[in-house]
């Protein structure tokens, strides 16, 4: 990289003069660079392109899905049962192993491509000034010192340092969160000046909105903001979700317990004089039936049916296990504009000497249906004729807008109260800048045949000029200026922004020359509008619902604090005993890492934040075990997006390399739709956790049973084949259908779950050893009954084997609820269950009757007397484990009154 240029981007080139950055960059500000230097300082410093990432192959994102203890349990079972020669036994651990690995490949989102999005942002083209001509050439070619021209709907292709401008705005909420296009001027500024103030650099990736420009290149491609973002994303982690993390400890734990059961039942076996092969083929029995091999399955089945019900709730789900995480949600950060708001600046109240109109609900935003019932008296007919005529925006036939959101609120405000817009011929005009802060258009006026000169703009700037009022009846009277600037600080203070509109009837010839030197005088005031985008309708029921289910709702924006403050009363998440703080970006700066915690709970509303900040945010709720849903739409919000537990982007407004780095995109944009989806998402844990409550028992059991075998010297009850029969059929039809459960009542009046609360409580541990010991039980007395009676080896095992389902679709109605007695729940309102238990009982009487069947599992027919002791010992187990269950759930209910009352006392 050039010196020169490394020494103008270390000096900031916003705070220093034209004459100094063409100095620095050996540039120049009429004729550009020639083009020889321009060649040699792209083969010097690289394209204006972001840096491409190294994304893992398809080979290796399959092999990730063997990173498993549970996995390699099930490898090693697998060899050891192909050394031993049971092909059958390692062809289905074989087939249950690919087919794991497949769905998770299957699952797993595509290799990142925020970056490729960020890329495809500046991939465009430019016009530059070369050796004094000019030319296009690619984006890519851009070198720092090469002159730019902008217009209006350009792309801005680099960082550039403003050499000249005429009325010249960008559209910078991608980068900065700003709401409204900012004005673009050259000028000095401060070294300190945020990114959102610097009003005299245009960014790359933003977009030109009006007027034109000439700006000098100071940084293209990683040096640029957009790549500073590009390496923020590059640099957050991408976090494992509270499911996967909780997921790999379960099955870490569950490893550890199969190893040393296994490891127990070979020393065993061989002490009492077994030998070792016959222990290996016990020990394989053992582990494959510990293993809960259905589980990944049942995750990823579950997960998706999630994410089908969140489809129909208008949110996109990207990344499967987002749709437990958003349910296991503490806080939502949410941007404001679009999200909390309608994005779309809406006149809000109009203000006169005589009267105030508030512009409510559909009055506010549609551009036609009834008048609304106010007085149209002729100040304020004024008002909205020159907010309609002073003005360069247009509607569409559909009401839709075209131009600055400012203006086009003016116009539908305008259509809404029957005053016809641009019905005045226009003559002449004086353009809105940001010295002058004003505008204004000189009309013939159709009614009188004479002149009239419209102004809108700063209400100081436009009262200034005015030595007069108008009065209800179109008089003029003198101006009381007391009055016009309290009402304008007063809704200023509401967060809205507020404009003048004045009039002069009949001007002198000069008046317009006057207004566009900045001078002029003898207006008469009209009023004022006051605008703002304001809250959905939606936005304060979700808030609140939020806030009842625990969730702590937050707002990060990159809008002006008052505004930010404002919306935020508005909908709720000031007041009401939520967290009163509004911080600021520039106080944010001063916070240290170590206060940052403590400032960011305390704190609801943050405002004017930069993407670095919002990073920072993200990591500090983190730090405090927050399990943090982040939403966004700009390409500033990409890094937090990734660094969030759950990225939200929005889906209409959102930029691309917002909607590559989130989990869940929303398709309304609606605040309101996070929350049915975090209802979604507490659903979806709810059926997980459900699936490994009673799958659980099962495996334990079959592992329990084993060991007992062998420590009583006695013939294995079941079978490795028969293990994995059982474990796959039912995980299956059983359990699976445990993923269309519906939401039970009461789950958003719930505080959300302890992130740092292992997968399964002390509670579920206790239920999960009871089902296993009767499981145990029950199968070893069948299997000795039918031995003692004369059976088979076969038909016994094939009786333990039928215990075994017969008591899992029983426990199976018992875990349709966690929380309450399942009649509850209701029989049929999950008909999948009632299906799956048909199908189970089916796949039972082929494993017991058909010959094939049961010379593939050595199995064997059963006579009606031994269903009979099946279904009793089935019974029996079930009514204890009721009983068990009632008893558990009165002992949480007295332990949660006991924790309320104290609560209450304290």
């Amino acid at each position: 990289m050039d010196a020169d240029t490394a020494d103008v981007r270390g000096r900031t080139p916003h705070d220093l003069a034209v004459p100094e950055v063409l100095a620095l960059l050996h540039t120049d500000a009429d004729a550009g660079l020639d083009g020889q230097e321009a060649a040699r300082r792209l083969a010097a410093d690289g394209p204006n392109q972001l840096p491409r990432p190294r994304t893992a192959g398809p080979v290796r994102r399959f092999l990730r899905q063997l990173n498993s203890p549970l996995v390699y349990v099930l490898i090693a079972a697998g060899i050891v049962t192909f050394v031993l020669r049971e092909y059958v036994d390692a062809s289905v651990i074989a087939g249950v192993v690919v087919v794991n690995a497949i769905l998770g490949f299957i699952q797993e989102s595509k290799a990142e491509s925020a970056l490729d999005a960020l890329r495809s942002m500046v991939t465009t083209e430019a016009r530059v000034i070369r050796d004094g001509s000019i030319r296009t050439v690619p984006s890519e070619d851009l070198v720092t010192g090469d002159l730019v021209l902008v217009e209006a709907g350009d792309k801005v292709p680099a960082d550039l340092r403003l050499v000249r401008s005429t009325e010249l705005r960008a559209d910078e909420s991608a980068l900065t969160g700003e709401s409204l296009p900012v004005d673009k001027a050259d000028m000095v500024l401060a070294p300190e000046t945020p990114v959102s103030d610097r009003r005299n650099m245009l960014y790359s990736g933003t977009l030109v909105t009006n007027g034109t420009g000439a700006g000098i290149v100071v940084a293209t491609g990683a040096g640029t903001q957009l790549g500073e973002i590009h390496r923020l994303v590059g640099s957050a982690d991408t976090m494992a979700t509270p499911l996967t993390r909780k997921l790999a400890s379960f099955s870490t734990w569950l490893t550890v317990v199969i190893l040393a059961l296994a490891l127990v039942t070979f020393v065993v076996g061989v002490l009492r004089g077994e030998p070792a092969a016959d222990m290996f083929v016990a020990v394989v029995a053992l582990a494959v039936g510990a293993i809960p091999e259905g589980l990944p399955a049942a995750v990823a089945i579950t997960l998706a049916i999630g994410v089908s019900r969140m489809a129909r709730q208008h949110a996109v789900i990207r990344r499967l296990p987002a749709v437990e995480t958003l349910g296991g949600a503490t806080v939502i950060c949410s941007d404001k504009t679009g999200t909390l708001t309608q994005n779309r600046m809406t006149v809000r109240t109009l203000w006169t000497f005589t009267q105030e109109v508030p512009v409510e609900g559909a009055d506010a935003v549609s551009p036609g249906g009834p008048q609304p019932e106010v007085l149209l008296d002729e100040a304020l007919r004024w008002t909205l004729v020159i907010g309609a005529n002073c003005n360069e925006s247009r509607l569409d036939d559909d009401g839709g807008d075209i131009g600055d959101p400012t203006e086009t609120a003016m116009l539908r405000v305008a259509r809404r109260y029957g005053v016809g817009t641009h019905t005045l011929p226009r003559v002449g005009e004086v353009p809105f800048t940001s010295e002058r802060q004003y505008m204004a258009t000189l009309h013939t006026d159709p009614g009188s045949g004479g002149q009239v000169l419209l102004v809108k703009g700063a209400v100081e700037r436009v009262s200034a000029r005015c030595t007069g009022q108008l009065g209800a009846d179109g008089s003029s009277l003198p101006l009381d200026a007391d009055a016009v600037h309290e009402a304008a600080e007063r809704l200023a203070a509401d967060g809205m922004r507020v404009l003048a509109t004045a009039v002069a009837r009949d001007p002198a010839p000069d008046a317009l020359d006057e207004l566009a030197a900045g001078r002029g005088h003898g207006l008469v005031l009209a009023g004022l509008q006051a605008m703002m985008d304001p809250p959905r309708d939606t936005a304060r029921r979700a808030v609140a619902t939020c806030r009842n289910a625990g969730l702590q709702v937050k707002m990060i924006t990159g809008d002006h604090a008052t505004t930010a403050a404002s919306i935020a009363r508005q909908i709720g998440i000031l007041g009401n005993g939520a967290p009163e703080g509004v911080l600021a970006g520039a106080e944010l700066e001063r916070v240290t890492d170590e206060e940052l915690p403590d400032a960011v709970e305390r704190t609801s509303v943050f405002a004017r934040v930069s993407p670095d900040q919002k990073l920072r945010l993200v990591g500090a709720l983190q730090s405090r075990h927050h399990v943090v849903a982040m939403t966004g739409d700009g390409v500033n919000d990409a890094p937090a997006l990734k660094q969030a537990d759950i990225g939200i982007a929005m889906g209409r407004g959102g930029t691309e390399a917002a909607k590559d780095a989130a989990d869940m995109v929303l398709l309304d944009d609606d605040f309101a739709t996070i929350e049915a989806a975090v209802e979604e998402g507490r659903g979806v844990y709810d059926n997980l956790t459900k699936f490994i409550v009673w799958t659980l028992p099962t495996n334990l059991g079959e592992g329990l049973v084993i060991l007992v075998a062998i420590l009583l010297g006695a013939a294995l009850p079941i079978l490795p084949t028969q293990i994995l029969w059982i474990n796959m059929t039912t995980a299956v039809a059983l359990g699976l259908m445990l993923a269309w459960e519906p939401k039970e009542a009461g789950i958003m009046d719930r505080q959300p779950r302890d992130p740092r609360q292992p997968l399964l409580t002390r509670t579920m541990v206790l239920r999960t050893v009871l089902v296993s010991v009767l499981l145990v039980v029950g199968s070893w007395w069948v299997f000795q009954y039918e031995r003692g009676a004369g059976a088979s080896l076969d038909v016994s095992r094939t009786a333990a084997v039928n215990l075994f389902v017969t008591v899992e679709a029983f426990y199976l109605f018992i875990c349709r609820s966690l929380t309450g007695p399942s009649w509850r729940v209701g029989l049929f309102t999950n008909r999948w269950l009632l299906v799956g238990v048909t199908v189970q009982a089916i796949g039972q009487a082929a494993l017991t009757y058909v010959p094939a069947m049961n010379t593939l599992f050595q199995t064997a027919p059963l006579d009606w007397e031994t269903w009979l002791r099946i279904l009793g010992v089935a019974v029996v187990i079930s009514l204890v484990v009721s009983l068990d269950k009632a008893r558990a759930i009165r002992s949480e209910a007295r332990s949660s009154a006991r924790t309320a009352v104290g609560a209450g006392a304290g």
